[in-house]
């Protein structure tokens, strides 16, 4: 599934900061929440057109975790394996959330629809086990909750 790329948005993003120094992240960031990552054309244009060196943008996509290079599902799934979440069952969540998509922890479904992650912490550990979706939490979760959680987003 290719993404098709519109150079015209790109370089209204470039216009916006073409007047200031230092502003690779936050072109890098409209980028990435216009295409939901950071596609390889673009960073190659975004290269050209700002005199950017092609490895500096890359070594800032890489070096930085909220960049991603790779595409991502409409919705991305964060289960929490923070100590609370894992003390309570967290691991069991990540466990139903891979069966039932199909995908191990870091991928996406084939569909595009779901990117599930694992994070260090969601900061709801009264709630725990927690699973958010986009800016929904879900807590208090259980495997036999995640397909009803799911279902809300097909």
């Amino acid at each position: 599934m290719a993404t098709e790329i519109d150079y015209r948005q790109v370089d209204g993003i470039l216009a916006k900061y073409a007047k200031d120094k230092g502003t690779l992240i936050p072109i890098m960031q409209e980028v990435q929440n216009l295409y939901n990552y950071l596609p390889k054309a673009v960073l190659e244009y975004i290269s050209q057109k700002t005199e950017i060196p092609l490895s500096e943008i890359y070594g800032v996509a890489t070096f930085y975790s909220l960049f991603h290079l790779n595409p991502r599902g409409k919705y991305i799934i964060r289960c929490c394996q923070g100590t609370a979440c894992h003390v309570r069952g967290g691991a069991g969540i990540l466990d139903a959330l891979e069966a039932q998509l199909g995908i191990k922890a870091g991928e996406t479904t084939a569909d595009g629809r779901f990117t599930l992650e694992t994070v260090a912490c969601l900061g709801a550990c009264g709630l725990a086990p927690v699973m958010q979706i986009d800016e929904d939490t879900h807590g208090r979760m259980t495997p036999a909750k995640v397909p009803a959680v799911l279902t809300e987003y097909k």
